[in-house]
């Protein structure tokens, strides 16, 4: 019956999404009522809630008539990973995508009174309400978690061992996407600004603070994915340029010069252009990430297993970047603004530069991530593009975007500004530059991102203390001071961590610059092949107390899984993985580093985060004095021959 249930909320929501696009593409075209349409968002949303309390309720009740639950649930799983397994392997996975894609669409097409009317709108909703098809589509006739499977097993493996293993499953994956999918609604303004030729008004506050919620929220999900991996994955380190990681980061780059340009873009309307090509090309990111993740196409831990999604996930890929092309060509004479430059030392050239900068730093990126596919697809063979390559490129021209960071504080927007205010923070990145170079000898990028981050925090000091603001000022202060935390935490981890392995007997002592750990027990179960260990570690010098890392079998997935172990301090991190053990239990091989700054890198993550929902939170939706929104829509077809 569940299986049944699933099958037709899945069908259901595939019908309601196609009558919704349609019914949306009618207002925009016509000016047709809006309450059919926004009953056909709430059925397309339903459908989605009940397909996936459907689902949730089948691993909970360890129903393994259900092939997902078979391949994914288990009755000796912790109830909060049977929860989370919703989304542990890729067709379930895709039932969070439906709701929250369905969810950003009701949210954006509700009925609002007192604000200003949006022309651009229902074109919107009908770009969102046809990747709502697509995606029930793709889930309903080629990744249906709800057939069936005969015989029915007895018990399931669980979900995958390294996805059980930290409670931030439950909080990365939804939050990530949740950011994803929400820059769909940039992503629809954007279509329909230039199917409509209105180009120069999609820097609105719709999508502000949609842009600015769907950052933030994508922030917070690449800062815990980070944290997972360096608590879980055992390797000590938070991000390798893995192909998965680099997936979500090129969203969240074109997504930061987006909101830099929808700022710009209010006082310099040569600049409204970047609005829409910056708003389309990163949700054409999102679905380039969805195809590496969903595909197969890159081997990476963070990756779903191959699967026949590739080819079609392809073929939307495509055909959106054709769409996007074909209409950005068609409009490229009018979208040109001859009114409104903007002065060299201005605010808004700053804006653009950084927005230059972070396209250069994604363009970049995506170069070496889909390099090896494009060889492998042309030549047949295997290549790699190693982090070497990421850490020559483009993190020198991420310093050049701290360097204007810091300039921002001090200009004015519009006029040309007077940098006597720099020389407060230059002289604070200078001395913290001389002051570290004669401490130690970190390398010149890291040297250089110490100094700049002093000087980028430094002005935002001088920045709060110098005007009043009110609480998207303080947003953005925060999440630009987030920024330059990161940095210098990425400095630090990579600068000053130092790390050794070795194979202990009990009683050898394994010391890593002033910190030292001492073997004193090993406990191990099970076989050589599959087998369960614990070793007991009391460190000494610089740290004291226990530290007890693990491996993990999982015989239903014939997996052993090292479980490292952490304790954090105020500047550092003592990290101790158990690598190998021997079968008398007489050794263990033992990794132990000690990772300085990494706290900065999740305090900057979350700064970030946090400094993007506030200003998010103040941004004007509308003036009190405008008319309520009408019924019916006035006709936009005219507008857009």
């Amino acid at each position: 019956m569940t299986g049944r249930l699933g099958d037709l909320c899945l069908g259901l929501g595939l019908i309601a999404a196609v009558a919704s696009a349609l019914l949306w593409l009618r207002v925009a075209l016509v000016g047709a009522a809006t309450r059919p349409a926004r009953a056909a968002g709430w059925v397309t949303l339903a459908a989605a809630v009940l397909a996936c309390a459907d689902l949730e309720s089948a691993l909970i009740r360890h129903d393994f008539g259900i092939r997902y639950v078979a391949e994914n649930g288990g009755r000796n799983v912790p109830l909060h990973y049977t929860v989370t397994s919703l989304w542990a392997a890729l067709d379930g996975s895709l039932l969070l995508w439906l709701l929250i894609l369905a969810g950003c669409a009701v949210l954006l097409g509700r009925r609002r009174r007192h604000q200003e009317w949006d022309p651009l709108r229902p074109g919107a909703l009908a770009v969102t309400g046809v990747v709502t098809v697509f995606f029930f589509a793709l889930t309903y006739f080629a990744a249906n978690p709800f057939a069936a499977v005969w015989p029915t097993p007895a018990d399931g493996p669980g979900p995958n061992p390294l996805l059980r293993e930290h409670p931030a499953m439950g909080i990365h994956p939804p939050l990530l996407y949740a950011g994803y999918i929400a820059l769909v609604v940039p992503f629809g303004y954007g279509i329909a600004a230039l199917a409509t030729g209105r180009t120069d008004q999609i820097f609105g506050a719709v999508v502000r603070r949609w842009t600015l919620a769907a950052w933030a929220l994508l922030t917070a999900g690449i800062t815990m994915g980070a944290w997972w991996s360096y608590a879980v994955l055992g390797w000590g380190g938070y991000w390798a340029w893995d192909p998965v990681e680099n997936a979500s980061l090129l969203p969240w780059l074109t997504a930061t010069a987006l909101l830099h340009t929808l700022v710009a873009g209010r006082r310099t309307p040569a600049l409204r252009s970047w609005n829409t090509s910056l708003a389309c090309g990163t949700f054409l990111l999102v679905l380039v990430g969805t195809f590496l993740t969903r595909s197969g196409a890159v081997a990476s831990v963070h990756a779903f297993t191959a699967s026949p999604l590739g080819p079609m996930l392809l073929g939307f890929v495509l055909l959106s970047v054709a769409v996007v092309l074909g209409l950005t060509v068609w409009r490229a004479g009018a979208a040109a603004d001859p009114a409104g430059g903007s002065l060299l030392l201005s605010r808004e050239s700053a804006m653009l530069g950084n927005a230059v900068l972070l396209v250069a730093v994604a363009t970049i990126v995506l170069t070496g991530t889909l390099f090896p596919l494009l060889v492998e697809a042309v030549q047949g063979s295997q290549a790699a593009v190693g982090p070497g390559y990421f850490d020559r490129s483009a993190v020198p021209v991420t310093l050049v975007v701290l360097l204007l960071m810091g300039l921002a504080p001090m200009l004015r927007p519009g006029r040309t500004a007077d940098l006597r205010g720099a020389r407060g923070p230059a002289l604070a990145g200078l001395a913290t530059v001389v002051l570290v170079g004669l401490i130690s000898r970190p390398g010149v990028l890291a040297l250089a991102a110490f100094g700049l981050g002093a000087y980028v925090l430094a002005g935002l000091v001088q920045a709060a203390a110098r005007r009043p603001h009110g609480l998207r000022r303080i947003g953005w202060l925060v999440a630009h001071a987030g920024f330059a935390v990161v940095a210098v935490g990425v400095a630090a981890s990579s600068a000053y961590t130092l790390s050794t392995e070795q194979q202990l007997r009990i009683g050898d002592t394994l010391r890593v610059g002033k910190v030292t750990a001492r073997l004193d027990a090993v406990d191990r179960q099970g076989a050589e092949s599959g087998m369960n260990a614990r070793v007991r570690l009391t460190l000494g010098g610089a740290a004291s107390g226990a530290s007890d890392p693990e491996m993990r079998y999982y015989p239903a997935r014939d997996l052993t899984v090292s479980v490292p172990a952490i304790r954090s301090g105020a500047t550092r991190d003592v990290y101790a993985t158990v690598l190998a053990v021997a079968e008398d239990g007489s050794t263990a091989t033992v990794r132990l580093a000690v990772n300085q700054g990494v706290g900065l890198v999740w305090l900057g993550g979350t700064l970030i985060a946090l400094g993007g929902l506030l200003a998010a939170a103040r941004l004007p939706a509308g003036s009190p004095r405008e008319p309520a929104e009408p019924e019916r829509e006035p006709v936009l077809a005219a507008e857009a021959v």
